[in-house]
């Protein structure tokens, strides 16, 4: 008599948050110590770290360590990428820090990159990469502010620069010639990748492309490592294209028992997979642990995935018309255990030294009597934080 097929582990949504947490390292106090090596170690356990220009707080790469690693120094990301280099920065859905031990992963985007250039790059000239280059490997490492014979010309958009230079650098990173060896806030200090890591000292050290089987492998098993349950959707997070190839290694490993299907409370059709050890986190509530998210941590960048979750709809509002704004201009997410209670509006005044709340919003089943206290004592570790 045939076997008859495993039923799916079944999980409610409270149980599957728990997972989700726990992947995330937002269920324990620091979850990857204090010391300058947690920052390298949260990077690569996330899989990467997004980088944002707004500025009203702590810039989102600081915040989203920060809420990891209770210790965390800014200088701990500085040693990471420009002194032990465990982390280099590239783009993932979004500029982002990575370990650099999963480089390999991004070499054939860099080379795509460099056989199809993005229509941003058309007007670079061979002129403008080639003075570029020499000046690198001439003098060393540089910033866009060490260049200062650029004819300048019109800015034909807000992001863009005067000096036609800063679209040559920036070319030469997306293509791999050049790394981020540095960065002061927003400003960036290019090196010849070549050099950054050592590779022309020993090119023993440079790794190997990865090929197309092994890339969907990484963005599976980035995504369980990080998320713990996951769909489609959230591994090709605005990659929707890749979703056939993955779904068939997701299968394929299904069916070496690497991965399971979940059922999740809810879910419909939306199908979800795990790791088997991964559902080990279900089985108790997660510490009463207040966390003021970034609006690009990795637990809230996903905002159909944090609705589904949680039952809280993320509005970022920074580019929204003042008078339209629910939350307002840069609402941070509140996590209460494992509830999203609140979004409050903070800017810093730096030159003041202290944290100003512009708005206060309850959300879900977030209140005053249960919550104000523990989110004001959370708000001061998090004044703190800004003001160092």
């Amino acid at each position: 008599m045939p076997s008859m097929p495993r039923k799916s582990p079944f999980l409610t949504k409270a149980q599957a948050r728990r997972v989700l947490l726990h992947a995330q390292r937002l269920d324990t106090l620091a979850p990857f110590g204090d010391s300058a090596e947690a920052t390298p170690a949260a990077v690569a356990h996330l899989g990467y770290v997004q980088i944002d220009t707004i500025n009203v707080i702590e810039r989102s790469h600081h915040h989203i360590l920060w809420t990891r690693i209770p210790g965390y120094r800014r200088a701990h990301l500085t040693q990471a990428q420009s002194g032990d280099r465990s982390v280099f920065e590239y783009w993932t859905h979004a500029l982002s820090y990575i370990p650099t031990a999963d480089l390999r992963f991004f070499l054939p985007q860099m080379k795509r990159y460099h056989e199809r250039p993005d229509k941003w790059f058309e007007g670079v000239t061979k002129a403008e990469m080639r003075k570029v280059l020499t000046l690198i490997r001439k003098d060393g490492p540089l910033t866009i502010r060490d260049i200062d014979d650029d004819v300048l010309v019109e800015k034909e958009h807000p992001w863009a620069s005067r000096k036609p230079s800063k679209r040559a650098l920036q070319l030469a990173f997306y293509t791999g010639v050049l790394a981020v060896s540095a960065r002061e806030g927003m400003l960036k200090t290019y090196e010849l990748m070549e050099r950054h890591f050592g590779w022309d000292a020993d090119p023993a050290l440079k790794p190997k492309p990865a090929t197309e089987r092994q890339g969907l492998d990484y963005l599976i098993d980035r995504a369980l490592r990080s998320q713990g349950i996951v769909t489609l959707d959230s591994i090709c997070h605005l990659v929707p294209s890749l979703k056939g190839a993955v779904r068939e290694r997701i299968e394929a490993r299904m069916r070496k028992k690497e991965i399971l299907a979940v059922d999740v409370e809810e879910a419909g059709k939306v199908e979800h997979w795990a790791r088997p050890e991964a559902l080990e986190a279900v089985s108790a509530p997660p510490a009463e642990l207040v966390h003021i998210l970034s609006p690009f941590d990795p637990l809230v960048i996903q905002r159909k995935r944090l609705k589904f979750f949680f039952d809280y709809d993320h509005r970022f509002e920074a580019y929204v018309p003042k008078e339209k704004r629910v939350f307002g201009y840069f609402a941070l997410p509140v996590l209460a255990g494992e509830e999203v209670v609140a979004a409050i509006d903070l800017k810093t005044d730096r030159s003041g030294r202290k944290l100003m709340i512009q708005q206060w919003s309850w959300v879900g089943q977030g209140g005053e009597a249960r919550h104000k206290a523990v989110i004001e004592e959370a708000l001061g570790r998090f004044e703190a934080f800004q003001l160092e």
